[in-house]
């Protein structure tokens, strides 16, 4: 188990919660409150932070509302990260910026990402191929968070597009699970991103990867329901998944009170899923 992914492990088993809080703050839907703070982005994510790191086990900022205000907003996503390393240094930190490029470039996001902010991951697309991640991938001590099937209407625009994968007909989708798992997870610091709207994919996802985390977007504001990316995704283990709510924690009435509503729903579908596995373990002895 890579570092990365040992740290998730710790921090799932104590806080009992597979909760991503994603802190897409963006400006112009904050609270008037905090649109009258000299730093409103980060005034108002450290108010969430303290709503919410008790169920938190991973926050991942999304780093475009923070570039959208230049200078300004990335001072505060740099401060956001050394709050959250201040007051919850166990939760697990995804800076979701979607890199991967080639040459010198991806050698600057590696250092920008991990070495100076200090991020603990990073969300990257496959499309450059190996070569790209290798920088990322050659980071044991952090984690590669590849884009594999994601959450948005428009993802089978591409990622169902049929390719061929050791002689097989298969979506993309899949060749890239299958890719991840097989060649580039060499260091055992790849995750993958998958869409809690797609679970009948993530299944076969999981069933080429069993023993990966998932990055899982889409539940709250996007309609992915928990119970069905539960009995999909959960692996041998009963975890595997961080659980991706960014709107329906940021913008409700009590962010605390909805992170913790979250949690307690993976948890119940956890136990039934679990109970599902053990009857069927039974049934077959």
């Amino acid at each position: 188990m890579s570092a990365i992914a040992a740290k998730y492990a710790r921090r799932v088993a104590a806080i009992k919660s597979l909760v991503c809080v994603g802190l897409d703050s963006e400006q112009s839907k904050l609270p008037a409150r905090f649109q009258k703070e000299s730093e409103p982005q980060f005034a108002f994510n450290r108010w969430i932070i303290d709503q919410t790191k008790e169920f938190a086990a991973a926050y991942k900022p999304n780093t475009a509302f923070y570039e959208s205000r230049g200078s300004e907003g990335w001072r505060e996503f740099e401060r956001t990260l050394a709050y959250i390393q201040r007051v919850c240094p166990d939760a697990v930190t995804i800076c979701d910026a979607k890199r991967a490029d080639i040459g010198n470039t991806n050698r600057g996001y590696v250092e920008g990402i991990f070495d100076r902010i200090g991020f603990d991951s990073i969300t990257l697309h496959p499309y450059l191929g190996g070569e790209a991640l290798e920088p990322f991938l050659a980071r044991e001590d952090k984690a590669a968070i590849i884009l594999c099937r994601t959450s948005n209407p428009g993802a089978s625009d591409v990622q169902d597009l049929i390719v061929t994968d050791s002689e097989k007909s298969v979506p993309l989708w899949e060749s890239v699970a299958n890719k991840v798992n097989t060649e580039w997870n060499k260091r055992g610091n790849c995750m993958l991103v998958v869409g809690a709207t797609y679970p009948e994919e993530m299944r076969r996802i999981r069933a080429i990867a069993p023993e990966m985390t998932f990055l899982v977007p889409g539940i709250g504001a996007q309609g992915g329901d928990v119970k069905a990316v539960i009995e999909a995704g959960l692996d041998a283990n009963g975890a595997g998944l961080m659980i991706s709510a960014s709107r329906s924690i940021l913008f409700a009435p009590e962010p605390g009170v909805a992170a913790r509503a979250l949690r307690d729903e993976i948890n119940a579908a956890i136990a039934e899923a679990m109970a599902q596995r053990e009857g069927a373990t039974d049934a077959a002895r």
